[in-house]
């Protein structure tokens, strides 16, 4: 068999380099003349990408339509809005192109990362962080008081899949009554699934709403200021999905009115949002930079994973994370 000819424009380091390297030789590795300077940042075309019989990164559009050779993207992140669309899930499947993502790789960790707001909030970790209450006083009675367990609260989880199957094993210990919306419910999920027609109830009594929705045209301002006011007073928004599901003038409007207990995002619409956008002077709103899939050698076990998907590509097995 003539070697695959693999394109990678994906920004790793040196030690996962060469584990792409060995773990695919004989096989070639063509790499662009300008890497991606971080698997978010936007692709640009590259000369050498026709030559491509898989891609693995994050190719641009236009060169993967003008390809007449390349068989199986691997998308190097778990998003993958830009390829998200009718045109290109069309042309993926009118040339039998293989389109896998990275969901497995980020999903422990971003489930960790919402599990972390959850904990934070409950136990008032940045009130307490900030403090210099002596004990006995007003502060630090008060900030025993509001420190609550998550034991027993609802949570809404929106979009159910890699992250949230994490994340209900690590609520498992807090019987926490956990509803689920997906578009398409199994009835194999373990507790109620609902779909987006039926969320009002789910939202009315939910403590913790946690958005994993990716950003699709369908997603754009999920939840916007009448879904916000869907929410039970006091209730707090979680995002790691994607910042465009959020309307984020509802969002300040629903915290400045006290109806939102609190939000806590690891996305923004910018990224990174302004220094002086509103949202960042909110006392109650809580912002991390897009980092909730991040972990200790997160580019090997990226390598690690495609080279993985690249053993059942070539034994013509099942692959993992396939999206078309």
């Amino acid at each position: 068999m003539e070697p695959y000819k693999i394109f990678s424009d994906s920004p790793l380091g040196e030690n996962a380099a060469r584990i792409l390297r060995e773990g695919t030789a004989p096989h070639e590795i063509i790499v662009p003349r300008t890497r991606l300077s971080s698997i978010l940042a936007k692709p640009e075309p590259d000369p050498a990408f026709p030559l491509a019989d898989i891609a693995f990164g994050q190719p641009d559009l236009e060169s993967i339509a003008a390809s007449d050779r390349l068989k199986w993207l691997h998308v190097s992140s778990a998003g993958f809005t830009r390829y998200d669309t009718p045109e290109f899930r069309e042309l993926a499947a009118s040339r039998g192109l293989i389109v896998t993502n990275s969901s497995s790789v980020f999903a422990a960790a971003c489930a960790e990362h919402v599990f972390s707001f959850m904990l934070a909030h409950s136990r008032r970790l940045p009130q307490a962080l900030h403090s210099q209450a002596g004990n006995g006083s007003r502060e630090y009675f008060q900030l025993r008081e509001e420190s609550v367990s998550l034991r027993g609260q609802s949570v809404v989880i929106l979009g159910f899949g890699g992250i949230a199957s994490h994340l209900v094993k690590l609520l498992a210990p807090f019987d926490m009554k956990i509803t689920a919306m997906r578009r398409q419910p199994r009835g194999d999920e373990g507790f109620p699934t609902i779909t987006a027609e039926h969320l009002a109830g789910a939202l009315a009594t939910a403590d913790h709403v946690i958005n994993i929705l990716p950003d699709n045209a369908a997603s754009r301002n999920f939840i916007g200021a009448a879904r916000l006011a869907q929410m039970k007073p006091g209730a707090v928004l979680h995002n790691i999905g994607r910042g465009t599901t959020v309307d984020q003038d509802a969002l300040l409007a629903a915290l400045r009115s006290g109806h939102l207990g609190a939000a806590w995002l690891d996305v923004t619409d910018p990224e990174p949002l302004p220094a002086g956008h509103p949202l960042r002077a909110e006392p109650n709103c809580f912002i991390t930079p897009h980092i909730a899939g991040g972990h200790a050698g997160e580019d090997e076990t990226l390598v690690r994973h495609f080279l993985g998907n690249f053993h059942c590509f070539l034994t013509k097995s099942p692959l993992s994370d396939r999206i078309m």
